[in-house]
């Protein structure tokens, strides 16, 4: 993964370098994203469809006031990425007391010392957790199991020359009269044209109703893990998926982006050898790390607040009414404190503190007080005369000066968000 990794870092920055970011420029920097893909085993129709969205998003999307297109493109790039790699979302194991967990994959894919990994992951956690070496065709794969197992100071089960189904079965109730909490069986290894080893995969399944099936995948077959996915899924349905040998392969990108395309989830990647090396796969961070800018999560996750706080249709309209701002409100309070909001817009503000004290109060408060508001008012804030006020005041539980407050606020913060159209920087008036 380190060449496909210095790989993606160089197209950072070659986009940080490009003096203009034109179709030119964003040409040329997918150009090289799909030689470095390519290189990684992503398959070519995924390498096309990415680059063809990446493309389509940095001209047609507005680019969020206070950013560049070029920040856009590092977006664009980043999402979907992250989207080729199994989406935003990080997947967890339907882990349960008393649940079993059944790990399956092709032979040599490391699935017992997976086996052995899990368990230590999931002690590390609480529970108390047992291995069964269901793996009677593979010389030394009983002796390996109990070996792990005692290293890592679990239980373990296993009986030698009994049918894999039979050792299974009776491991899980013996485990459970030790009171063990979670129980991890290895199934021997098998490929996707071994019908009688599939078959006995099937009939593991039916027997046992483990809480999860669970695949387990060397990264370095690439593109072809999707096949090799597929082909167990329609044999066991799959619940999760672990890739191993994700510290040495470059081809693990392209691993990652096969089994994505299942639509299997990927659980945990395996990043060496030892016991402890099993990461949690979770995309947005994977990519993160791939794109060689830690803070590339921090930008997208700032971008999309920006589009939350300015909105360019609702706000560089000439007439910005009380109900949107009642929107932009509602949205702000969501996000925290008014300084966190305020690094957010462009340009440098200063804030006192008794400003950022009286902000945070009177949001809320602002807020009922548009809630006492008809419709027309909202829309119309010229309308409101003196006997509305108090009306509105009343039912808002607030007085006339606050809300004489919000209507004041409003018209100040209709100047500012028309400066902040036009203009990368500015300064916080006091009072608003």
């Amino acid at each position: 993964m380190e060449e496909l990794r210095k790989g993606l870092a160089r197209i950072v920055s070659l986009i940080k370098r490009e003096p203009i970011i034109d179709r030119v420029a964003v040409k040329k920097t997918l150009r090289e994203l799909e030689r470095e893909l390519l290189k990684a085993d992503v398959s070519p129709d995924l390498v096309l469809e990415l680059t063809r969205k990446v493309e389509e998003r940095v001209f047609k999307e507005d680019v969020p006031p206070g950013f560049s297109r070029r920040e856009l493109l590092l977006r664009a790039l980043y999402e979907e990425l992250v989207n080729v790699l199994g989406g935003e979302n990080k997947h967890e194991l339907k882990v349960r007391k008393g649940g079993v967990l059944l790990l399956v994959g092709l032979q040599g894919s490391g699935k017992t010392t997976t086996a052995a990994k899990l368990a230590l992951y999931y002690k590390k956690r609480g529970f108390k957790v047992g291995l069964i070496c269901a793996d009677n065709y593979r010389p030394g794969a009983y002796e390996q199991l109990s070996q792990l197992a005692n290293s890592i100071g679990v239980e373990f089960y296993g009986l030698k020359g009994a049918p894999s189904v039979e050792v299974a079965l009776n491991g899980v109730e013996a485990l459970r009269a030790k009171g063990v909490e979670l129980i991890i069986v290895d199934t021997a290894g098998r490929h996707k044209e071994e019908k009688d080893l599939l078959n006995e995969m099937k009939e593991l399944v039916n027997s046992l109703k483990p809480d999860e099936v669970v695949l387990v995948l060397d990264a370095t077959i690439g593109k072809r893990a999707g096949a090799q996915a597929e082909a167990f899924h329609k044999v066991a349905p799959l619940g999760s998926i672990i890739l191993t040998k994700m510290d040495g392969s470059a081809r693990g990108g392209g691993a990652l982006a096969a089994v994505a395309k299942t639509g299997a989830k990927v659980i945990f990647i395996g990043v060496g050898e030892k016991l402890e090396e099993l990461d949690p796969f979770d995309p947005p961070s994977f990519v993160s790390r791939l794109l060689g800018m830690g803070d590339l999560k921090s930008l997208v996750d700032r971008m999309r607040k920006a589009q939350l706080v300015a909105q360019p249709d609702a706000l560089i309209r000439g007439r910005f009414t009380l109900l949107e701002f009642k929107q932009q409100l509602e949205g702000l309070s969501k996000m925290g404190p008014l300084r966190k909001i305020l690094e957010l817009l462009p340009g440098s503000y200063e804030i006192t503190p008794e400003l950022e004290k009286a902000g945070s109060e009177n949001v809320k408060k602002w807020i009922a007080i548009m809630n006492s508001m008809t419709r027309e008012e909202l829309a119309n804030p010229d309308t409101i005369t003196r006997s509305r006020i108090i009306r509105i005041a009343k039912g808002s539980g607030t007085s006339t000066k606050d809300v004489k407050n919000l209507l004041t606020t409003y018209k100040r913060t209709q100047k500012l968000l028309r400066q902040l159209s036009r203009s990368r920087g500015g300064r916080l008036i006091p009072g608003i």
